[in-house]
């Protein structure tokens, strides 16, 4: 990392380096906004046009998901952010939840929300269909469908291909074949 920083400044200059804990305390003492910030400044997809499985026609393929994350098992994760339920109590460690974007060709997660295990998906969504433009085209699991959600990626003008519950009932306007 210094390496990289001495090129981008002035390879001539000095630079005096933090001690081992240096980042670690600068990082707590500033709180997890700023490391928000810097990652939906900086992480942005990244494929080019020769990038195999980035792209269908025109538009960048990029896929809505999300997840769940183990984290280490000490009292301020389980504070911070819960456990799921287990067949005989709660599971071994504390977990977060997180959705993103991700380029599908180059497998970049952008746009990330994480939040408590309790939070679900689709209100992590929300805040991540807005990492979306007029270049890509969505794909989107079943259980992100709904009007809200669907109106609220229409509005990033992206184009959307999601699934839908098998028991959903769609009109048919029109029959194309």
């Amino acid at each position: 990392m210094l390496e990289g920083l001495q090129w981008l400044i002035d390879p001539a200059r000095a630079l005096r380096v933090a001690g081992n804990s240096g980042i670690s305390q600068a990082r707590t003492r500033l709180g997890w906004e700023p490391l928000r910030q810097l990652h939906d400044a900086v992480v942005k997809p990244i494929a080019v046009a020769a990038t195999r499985g980035a792209w269908y026609a025109r538009w960048r393929l990029v896929s809505l998901d999300g997840s769940t994350m183990d984290v280490a098992d000490e009292q301020a994760n389980d504070e911070a952010f819960g456990r799921p339920g287990a067949s005989r109590g709660s599971s071994a460690f504390p977990q977060f939840r997180f959705v993103s974007l991700v380029e599908n060709g180059t497998h970049v997660l952008f746009g990330t929300r994480m939040s408590p295990y309790a939070t679900g998906e689709n209100t992590l969504a929300k805040d991540v269909l807005g990492a979306l433009d007029g270049g890509m085209l969505c794909l989107a699991d079943r259980g992100f469908f709904g009007y809200e959600m669907w109106r609220q990626a229409l509005a990033t003008k992206a184009q959307l291909l999601w699934r839908m519950k098998k028991n959903a009932v769609l009109p048919c306007d029109k029959r194309l074949v």
